[in-house]
């Protein structure tokens, strides 16, 4: 009798804990893997479908409410009586306990497609200056920054692919994409972004006082775009062509000339190129040190690969990224960042949920 007297005290207890405060961490780890791996499937699937002339489509994760319910009962009935027949003048008792409990684990997650007018013309609109300059200074490859978003640098003209055709890059973008990441990788160059009269005024800025070679890179870049070899601090502005010699003028890309510029190199199968269902792939630009690898690689096969960083299925084939290639990892995370700073989603509020809640 104290055993079962003991056991239903804890089952008490257990009824009055409670279970929210344990479920925060795992949740919140779940989830953040979850939509972030959902976001590389996703972007990985819009560049496949771009390169077979599919309309892409993004869908936003708007909220995520994680909703628990637990209900216990516990029961118990305990009998003392005297029995007459066999045994005349037994005490015979009885004891009976039950428990029983239900989890209901149901979350409720909100999907936003980024659709309409508003997100056509984000998407078609040049992504700002200062967001290449933000990502540059952020410690991006400003070698891959500048392949992926932007097409001119002061008139010298980045790789441009059209639905049918692919016009090269000006070899002399090469040769200046090569000058400014040896100045990255010397902490040579810098950027800075200030706000005069709610006016963003960006400025470019090689530092002074530098090794010989880091300084012969400084001329090359200066002597590429026409700049003064004597100025190190260069005003930053949208457009094709600068106003002066003291002024860098950046043409940069939409968010949909990037789509398209990296989903030409996806590897198609053969069969599907001689049918005209896709487009081949183009030939790479020549560089100074020879052909010029694509910035992103993106694999197919008939089977799902066995180690990839992302995978997305798409007309009965597997189509992804291999876990080994560094540089098309972080190539596609620099594409994930770039979106953020375009405002793709709409400008309605978000809507108002109502969740019921069980005790």
């Amino acid at each position: 009798m104290k055993q079962a007297l003991l056991l239903l005290a804890t089952l008490g207890l257990a009824a009055c804990s409670s279970m929210g405060p344990g479920t925060v961490t795992r949740d919140r780890f779940d989830y953040t893997e979850a939509i972030a791996e959902s976001w590389k499937s996703q972007m990985l699937l819009n560049l496949v479908k771009i390169r077979y002339s599919d309309a892409p489509v993004f869908l936003d994760v708007g909220q995520v409410v994680a909703g628990y319910s637990m209900q216990r009962s516990v029961s118990a009935s305990a009998n003392l009586y005297n029995t007459q027949g066999f045994s005349p003048g037994t005490t015979t008792s009885g004891l009976g306990i039950g428990a029983e409990g239900h989890f209901n684990d149901s979350p409720t997650i909100t999907y936003t497609p980024l659709a309409g007018e508003h997100f056509a013309r984000q998407m078609m609109t040049p992504i700002p200056p200062s967001a290449i300059l933000n990502v540059i200074q952020a410690g991006f490859p400003v070698e891959g920054v500048f392949r992926l978003a932007v097409q001119a640098v002061n008139g010298v003209d980045n790789r441009r692919v059209r639905l049918r055709s692919v016009r090269p890059a000006n070899p002399q973008f090469y040769a200046l994409l090569e000058d400014l990441a040896r100045l990255q990788d010397a902490d040579a160059i810098g950027a800075r972004v200030v706000q005069v009269d709610k006016v963003e005024k960006l400025t470019l800025v090689f530092r002074a006082n530098l090794a010989a070679a880091d300084d012969h890179a400084v001329l090359d870049a200066a002597k590429i775009l026409g700049l003064d070899p004597r100025v190190r601090e260069f005003r930053v502005v949208y457009g094709g062509v600068a106003a002066n010699d003291k002024e860098i003028a950046l043409l940069t890309r939409s968010m949909v000339e990037v789509l398209v510029d990296l989903s030409a190199v996806i590897a198609v199968p053969m069969a599907d190129v001689t049918e005209g269902r896709v487009m081949p792939t183009p030939e790479a630009d020549p560089g100074p040190s020879g052909p010029v690898a694509p910035l992103m690689r993106i694999l197919s096969s008939i089977e799902r690969p066995g180690d990839a960083f992302v995978a997305v299925p798409y007309r009965g084939r597997w189509f992804f990224i291999d876990d080994r290639d560094v540089a098309s990892k972080h190539l596609l995370s620099s594409l994930m960042f770039l979106f953020t700073f375009v405002q793709t989603g709409a400008k309605d509020a978000a809507p108002v949920l109502t969740i019921p809640t069980t005790r």
